[in-house]
């Protein structure tokens, strides 16, 4: 029988390959201490967005409040719920409403955060830019309740806007029941909530951009416009795009508390989404939670297809993508 040498391929293969699981072993006891640290949000995830998964079931059930997901008495509908979501009167007006909100919010909201933090991050006052971006993230903490309350203060028939208005001998006019006013209020607000959040990310990522281009391009004369533009800009790109597909991909999914809280009688043609359709169906007067949960279903499925829509596209013409 032949032998075979210590240091032939027949014997460095598997030398590799049992060396895989002690490396892998010594990775998890360097790593330890940041494990135990990720763990629990790990489990909230777990426990609070994946194990109740399962509870979208429902959606092809006959449920009602109190009703077993699984067991020998379940009704399965298959998709009459979905069916009757589309072709209810409200499936259309409930559907542009959405969008629109959603898109031009969108639209206008994007863009913000990426102008801002360039901007700031190319002030020379660096205090006042620190001072600044303090004052812009500052919105982000009031809760939505108190966020409508200031709008009523400033847009209500009798707020701050109606008081000046009639005081230069203008009518009063109550915003909150014209139908033309709610998107205005709802996006605009909504951004400037959220504007100086959303730009840490960006900052964090311009704080990592060399300053010897910086440097380079001061002597090949380019002005603080130009070098936001060829050397800021180009850098926080890849993180431009991860998040314009995180974006995209949430899309539709915007929340109800808000627009039910600016909710009235006069702009419900208008204020009327998905959301605030969702949380009226499944827990008000006589709750249909199947139904409610089919229409919420069908959301998320719109957003999944936008974000696979916006990675294949991101993949396609440029080198970032989320996978």
């Amino acid at each position: 029988m032949e032998k075979v040498k210590a240091g032939s391929p027949a014997l460095s293969v598997p030398a590799k390959a049992a060396k895989k699981p002690g490396k892998t072993l010594k990775a998890l006891r360097e790593n330890h201490p940041l494990l135990i640290m990720v763990f629990p949000a790990v489990l909230v995830v777990f426990l609070f967005n994946y194990l109740p998964i399962y509870g979208v079931l429902i959606a092809f059930q006959d449920f009602m409040p109190g009703d077993k997901i699984f067991s020998d008495t379940t009704i399965w509908i298959g998709f009459q719920n979905f069916t009757r979501f589309f072709t209810d009167v409200q499936f259309w007006p409930l559907m542009k409403n959405t969008f629109l909100l959603c898109i031009i919010g969108f639209v206008i909201g994007f863009p913000l955060p990426i102008i801002i933090s360039l901007m700031l991050n190319s002030m020379k006052g660096k205090r006042t830019a620190k001072i600044l971006q303090t004052i812009f993230n500052g919105p982000h903490f009031i809760s939505l309740v108190v966020l409508v309350g200031m709008l009523t203060l400033f847009f209500g028939r009798y707020g701050l806007v109606n008081n000046i208005a009639a005081g230069m001998g203008f009518d009063r006019v109550s915003y909150f029941l014209e139908s033309s006013a709610f998107r205005p209020l709802y996006i605009l607000s909504s951004n400037w909530q959220d504007f100086g959040w959303s730009a840490i990310i960006y900052i964090a990522a311009l704080s990592n951009v060399d300053p010897g281009q910086h440097e380079a391009a001061i002597l090949d004369g380019a002005t603080r416009f130009q070098r936001m533009l060829h050397v800021d800009l180009p850098a926080i790109l890849p993180m431009v795009s991860v998040m314009l597909i995180m974006s995209i991909g949430g899309l539709m999914g915007v929340g109800y508390e808000k627009a039910l809280l600016m909710q009235t009688d006069g702009n419900l043609g208008v204020s009327e989404l998905i959301a605030t359709y969702v949380y009226k169906q499944g827990l008000t007067g006589i709750p249909n939670q199947s139904y409610a949960t089919a229409i919420g279903l069908f959301n998320s499925i719109i957003n999944v297809v936008l974000l696979i829509i916006a990675n294949t596209t991101s993949k396609k013409f440029s080198e970032t993508s989320l996978w």
